[in-house]
């Protein structure tokens, strides 16, 4: 059964980040499944509006045809449980990527008064969609979600080659995300800049406009340490330039504090590359052990110690490729999510 919904999202459905990335192509794989898909803007602000951006938002969504299924993604959800009781009765599903309250760089009162505002919002919903069995556990335990009401559709992954690596004696590093805290690209910077004494070099690759102060910070890490002719920030790059960026690497980086699930690094699996990450949220879920090290977050010393670890060892970096390869098999396509992602809609209509 299809029919006609709407999908909302806060502000710019092109805003370069792995969430837009998820809401873009899961209208395009609805579309082509048979939804006729309305994508309404929320405006911007979230998951800080103002009241003016607020109640913008409550008109846009109560303006909804009765009956009509409602999407809204979980970074202006999270902040309008008013709306979403509002609309208890209808076929509402919020679209979680990771809780607002587990954002890096969110103080004890602020989070708590997160926590609230989503759990108050999510127990409104008919139906809830979350990207990572991680994020699932997380919405059963601390956010009172039944977890009848979960469904779990996994960012896809388009079919890519692997590319052939021949190797000049420089190991190529790559991480991808946008410049904010919770990637945690200062501690990468810290534990490169002690292995100086190794051949690597780094591109990050990210939107460096969504906080000033992260990005600002960054630059200010790679110029105390000096390491700027071995690490470039490229800002935010087309989808055909990160796809040459992935095939041109030797190996995958990110010391992320949290994710709700990866899209990144899934693409890192995708083209056979070895991963050195944390073990925050639901990395461990998303990177298999076999093609990765993995570290405890906000641990410059272990993360070195992976890294010395991966460019010392050629035969390390292909062992993990080699899994990589094999774990890529296993990944879901697009259309797999899309058609979770509809039967999740089909069961509140």
């Amino acid at each position: 059964m299809v029919g006609r919904l709407v999908f909302a999202v806060p502000g710019d459905l092109a805003t370069p980040t792995g969430g837009y990335a998820y809401d873009r192509r899961m209208i395009a794989e609805l579309r082509r499944l048979g939804w006729s898909v309305d994508v309404v803007d929320l405006g911007n602000g979230f998951p800080h509006p103002d009241a003016t951006q607020r109640a913008a938002a409550q008109a846009r969504l109560l303006a909804v045809p009765e009956g009509r299924p409602i999407v809204v993604d979980g970074l202006a959800f999270g902040v309008l449980p008013e709306v979403a009781e509002q609309l208890s009765g209808r076929p509402l599903i919020a679209l979680v990527h990771h809780p607002l309250a587990l954002e890096t760089g969110v103080g004890p009162a602020e989070a708590e008064t997160l926590r609230n505002s989503e759990r108050r919002a999510l127990a409104a919903t008919r139906g809830v969609v979350v990207t990572s069995e991680a994020t699932a556990r997380i919405l059963t335990a601390d956010f009172a979600v039944p977890a009848a009401r979960i469904t779990v559709a996994r960012p896809g992954n388009d079919a890519v080659t692997a590319a052939h690596r021949d190797g000049d004696g420089t190991v190529r590093l790559l991480s991808v995300g946008a410049v904010v805290p919770r990637k945690g690209f200062d501690v990468l910077v810290a534990a490169l800049a002690t292995l100086a004494d190794l051949p690597w070099r780094l591109t990050i690759a990210g939107d460096r406009t969504r906080d000033p102060e992260a990005a600002a910070r960054l630059d200010r890490d790679i110029a105390r340490h000096k390491l700027g002719d071995r690490i470039a920030v490229t800002g935010a790059v087309s989808n055909e330039r990160i796809a040459e960026l992935y095939a041109e690497a030797d190996a995958f980086v990110l010391a992320s504090r949290f994710e709700g699930y990866g899209m990144a690094l899934a693409d890192a699996i995708a083209y056979g590359l070895p991963v050195v990450a944390t073990k925050a949220g639901a990395i461990a879920d998303t990177v298999p052990a076999a093609a990765s090290l993995l570290v405890a977050p906000d641990d410059v010393g272990a993360l070195a110690a992976a890294l010395r670890r991966l460019i010392e060892r050629p035969d390390e970096r292909r062992r993990l490729a080699v899994a990589a390869g094999v774990a890529a098999r296993e990944l879901p396509s697009w259309a797999d999510s899309a058609r979770r992602f509809s039967r999740a809609i089909e069961a509140v209509t």
